[in-house]
């Protein structure tokens, strides 16, 4: 019995399916993984069948993310990391004037200069982007916090990847200290890193997928996709091609009031099928 979460189970072609797909012309064979562990970024599922011997190695990934305009083709990577800003302690009634951690933090963010938007022309048309996710520091009212923690999110680029977002974060950390010295340096501790991708339209499984919708009437686009998926994962540690969204419509994403229209799922499945024929040579 597989004693793992449902979510990170996986299921093989079983000889007698792969005889029937071989007897058809079909060559390969096919395998779903639902993982539960997706949306916090660890990929538990994945990275259990990847790292697992007996699992079939997949030649593509193709990932349901919802919106049926566009095949995803790409994404941004991402460089995070945790700045903690440090201090003095005292008194916000103080008659000194002392800048505390949170002064200094945002002083900090204010110091951060990215690179503009690509030229034209460029193949990877999004920009890189720096996003301040979460700040801790201080209580109550009257005491002057002595440190203050940043989350800092650097959506990276071929033409600005994780070299030069630690490069800029580094630059703008020494930049505070030298300026603005506190008891202790800035401390600078990377969180994750994960490179950029992108698909040729002509590559597989980007190109089945795409021939696979105008062959039943769907008008398609290829994206390059600004948030980062698990398609950055399988390219960058796995050097597994994959498309990371072809779905349903749906409205309000990751708002309170999510949601999918399931009318046009039986579009998805016959694209999804026209394109996995395909693949397997039976179309």
């Amino acid at each position: 019995m597989d004693h793992r979460p449902r979510g990170q189970r996986r299921r093989h072609p079983c000889p007698a399916e792969q005889r029937r797909c071989e007897r058809h012309g079909q060559q390969g064979g096919l395998a779903v993984l639902l993982d539960v562990d997706e949306h916090t970024g660890g990929f538990g599922g994945a990275r259990a069948y990847l790292a697992d011997p007996g699992a079939a190695r997949p030649a593509g990934v193709m990932i349901g993310y919802p919106g049926m305009d566009e095949v995803v083709v790409g994404g941004r990577g991402l460089w995070r990391a945790r700045i903690s800003v440090h201090a003095p302690s005292e008194h916000s009634g103080s008659s000194r004037s002392a800048i505390g951690a949170i002064s200094r933090a945002a002083h900090l963010l204010d110091t951060a200069d990215l690179p503009g938007p690509p030229r034209p022309g460029a193949d990877f048309l999004l920009p890189p982007k720096l996003s301040v996710t979460a700040i801790h520091g201080g209580q109550g009212f009257s005491v002057v916090a002595d440190r203050c923690d940043l989350n800092v999110d650097v959506r990276t680029t071929p033409a600005f990847d994780a070299s030069d977002a630690e490069t800029l974060v580094r630059k703008a950390v020494a930049e505070l200290d030298a300026e603005l010295p506190g008891p202790a340096p800035t401390r600078i501790e990377e969180i994750a890193c994960w490179p950029p991708f992108q698909l040729r339209p002509d590559e597989q499984p980007a190109a089945a997928l795409i021939s696979a919708a105008r062959s039943l009437g769907i008008s398609v686009r290829t994206k390059t996709a600004g948030p980062s998926n698990i398609g950055n994962l399988l390219a960058g540690e796995y050097g597994i091609p994959a498309t990371a969204g072809f779905g349903v419509p749906y409205e309000g994403l990751h708002g309170i009031d999510e949601r999918s229209h399931l009318a046009e799922l039986p579009e998805v499945y016959a694209v999804y099928h026209e394109a996995v024929l395909d693949l397997l040579g039976a179309s």
